[in-house]
């Protein structure tokens, strides 16, 4: 998800204070950033026993708008609801929210409808039968908390990549070794922590909503259209590197009208043919990508969901390649190029002039996002988290547990 806005504002004034002199000021505390690494555990020990087996507790950090870690983390809590799990949401520190009903409804209006109460930081959480952290720095809030039969992380990259090698990393590494049963977005992922770390861990392959992204009913015809995925605090996505990519392409192909979006760039001195639009609204994405003749979408850690919903758009897809990224992509569903300017600019260029290639790419990523589904990759985690209760639980629940089903909801 990427660093927390507090976190980054803390380290920026203990940076004025300690290193720059900053007048007028107290000394810095390392404390003030760091702090919350220092283990000070919370809460009562409970046992299968004590709680509903169907109760889970979200660790998350608190969210600005156009968050697409949160909104993967809030699409499993609903589709789990679905299936008669009773989730709360836990932000251990406000930073966006106001309170914790202020966050309630900023999840409602610009995520997804959740009966799911949110809490705010360490008192008055109920217990729970699972717990999960959803970030590195929510690892240590689970670490300390007592009051959950099993420790669970919901992990969506490599968050070490995130940062220099540097304290972030190191922290971040750590988590890793916490216990926790891990919940890895993809097979690259997933591989990386059981075989690095040696931590259990179950895969969630990737999908999209279905009932958002599906290609135009009118035939696609050329725009002259490029998308790219822009997200300049992101550095992962690689912004720099797209951006001199396509500006050499517009010089070469001056007919060309680039799209930036995911971000608001417009501190960014845009050339011709750059045209900013922000971090576009969620029922504003199809239409979007369904008129694109292409899509630049970057990866250098985990791959995003984007992609996937470009080609169920019936977008053609530009990505880098890497083993990150060519778990889900390859030569059949997309343009794959090396990361350099001279490696996208071909294969952006193959992708605009080549459009029986690029059409016959498109066609197969659709049949293959179609066949994908998030409903599976959920059945996956309830079926992970009813073992793990089996496995964990006193003689007398799991005998009640073997042939226990939880009801879903209509």
């Amino acid at each position: 998800m990427g660093r927390l806005k507090t976190f980054s504002k803390r380290l920026l004034r203990l940076l004025r204070r300690e290193f720059f002199g900053e007048q007028g000021t107290p000394p810095a505390v390392v404390e003030d950033v760091y702090g919350f690494v220092t283990e000070i555990p919370f809460g009562c020990s409970v046992t299968i026993d004590d709680v509903a087996e169907n109760t889970i507790n979200w660790i998350i950090p608190d969210f600005g708008i156009g968050s697409g870690g949160h909104l993967n983390v809030f699409r499993m809590i609903s589709r789990l609801q679905a299936l008669g799990f009773d989730s709360r949401i836990i932000i251990p520190e406000l930073v966006w929210s106001k309170s914790a009903k202020d966050a309630e409804e900023r999840i409602n209006q610009h995520f997804m409808d959740l009966n799911a109460p949110v809490y705010v930081g360490r008192q008055g959480v109920p217990p729970a039968c699972f717990s999960f952290a959803t970030a590195w720095t929510t690892a240590y809030y689970l670490r300390d908390f007592q009051s959950t039969v099993h420790k669970c992380y919901f992990v969506q990259d490599f968050e070490p990549y995130f940062y220099a090698h540097s304290t972030e990393f190191v922290l971040s590494e750590a988590t890793y070794r916490f216990g926790f049963r891990g919940f890895a977005a993809g097979d690259w992922l997933a591989s990386k922590l059981s075989s690095g770390y040696e931590m259990e861990v179950e895969t969630i392959r990737f999908s999209y909503d279905k009932d958002r992204y599906y290609p135009s009913s009118q035939p696609r015809s050329p725009s002259n259209k490029i998308l790219f995925y822009s997200r300049p605090p992101t550095p992962r996505r690689g912004f720099e590197l797209g951006y001199m990519a396509l500006k050499q392409l517009l010089a070469l192909k001056p007919d060309l009208q680039v799209l930036m979006a995911g971000w608001d760039i417009s501190n960014y001195r845009l050339p011709k043919g750059m045209e900013n639009l922000g971090i576009v609204p969620l029922k504003d994405l199809r239409e979007l990508y369904q008129q694109c003749d292409a899509a630049l979408v970057l990866s250098f850690t985990n791959l995003s969901l984007v992609p996937l919903e470009l080609m169920a758009c019936g977008c053609p897809v530009v990505s880098n390649r890497g083993a990150n990224v060519e778990w889900v992509l390859n030569d059949k569903i997309a343009m794959l190029a090396e990361p350099t300017v001279d490696g996208i600019v071909n294969a952006l260029l193959k992708v605009t002039e080549d459009v029986n290639d690029a059409r016959e790419k498109a066609e197969a990523a659709m049949k293959f996002v179609q066949a994908t589904d998030w409903d599976i990759e959920t059945l996956k985690v309830a079926d992970a988290l009813k073992r793990m209760n089996r496995k964990g639980g006193s003689t007398a629940h799991r005998e009640a547990m073997s042939d226990a089903q939880f009801e879903p909801r209509v």
